[in-house]
């Protein structure tokens, strides 16, 4: 495989299937699957939950409720996420560890950057919940520290596009897609591929991304081999 060890970056709402809100369980169960056959080649896995199926601390804040205490509820929401997707796995025969950077004994590991390498040496797939642990981050940011940190060789944002246009294709159909574009071209262009402090971070660390549609059915397994699928952003 063209990577060793993989950061996968997944959104809530990706969890959400066709439904409106909350969790679909048969999204779930492809998921798993698709990860357990990528462990199957050697490949060892990290991976970084959204929350906002379920609540957006941002949103929570444009109704007037504090915006810290919001960030805390999207971050407990991540938990969920993370929780739901660690039973698919562990359905699935795949081992795990879930990792909270929020303190909660009974049903996560404290983050502890070399436990989470010892695990993913182990062949288990790491799960890194409640984002960084802080308000104003969001869990972009918390994927690429993550991945960092981990010395992940390159982090796989899963979305419901194919990868990276020059405007969104859900809504402007003459839209084109990037096959590969560079860090100074995204700035430059001002394209969304992520908040912009979990992107500088991956600049400044020489960490690529690979922005690729997660709900196509074989498609992890192609990014990691190295196929044209999705849009690398490189140097």
């Amino acid at each position: 495989m063209k990577y060793k060890r993989v950061l996968l970056k997944l959104s809530g709402e990706s969890l959400m299937g066709d439904k409106q809100f909350g969790i679909d369980h048969e999204r779930l169960n492809q998921y798993a699957q698709e990860i357990k056959e990528v462990l199957s080649t050697g490949v060892e896995m990290a991976i970084v939950i959204g929350g906002g199926n379920i609540f957006r601390g941002i949103q929570a804040a444009e109704g007037g409720m504090d915006r810290v205490q919001g960030d805390y509820m999207g971050m407990l929401a991540t938990m969920i996420n993370s929780m739901a997707l660690q039973s698919k796995l562990e359905e699935n025969g795949v081992y795990t560890r879930l990792l909270s950077a929020i303190k909660m004994e009974q049903i996560a590991e404290p983050f502890i950057r070399r436990k989470a390498i010892r695990h993913l040496e182990k062949g288990r797939v790491v799960i890194f919940g409640a984002g960084t642990g802080n308000p104003y981050f969001t869990t972009d940011t918390a994927a690429s520290l993550r991945a960092i940190e981990i010395e992940a060789d390159v982090i796989l944002k899963g979305t419901r596009v194919d990868g990276i246009y020059t405007a969104d294709p859900e809504k402007n159909p003459d839209a084109t897609k990037f096959n590969t574009i560079t860090f100074n071209e995204v700035y430059e262009k001002g394209l969304n591929v992520m908040d912009m402090t979990a992107f500088t971070l991956c600049n400044e660390n020489k960490l690529p991304i690979i922005v690729f549609d997660m709900d196509k059915g074989g498609n992890l397994l192609k990014v990691l081999n190295g196929d044209s699928v999705g849009t690398l952003v490189e140097f």
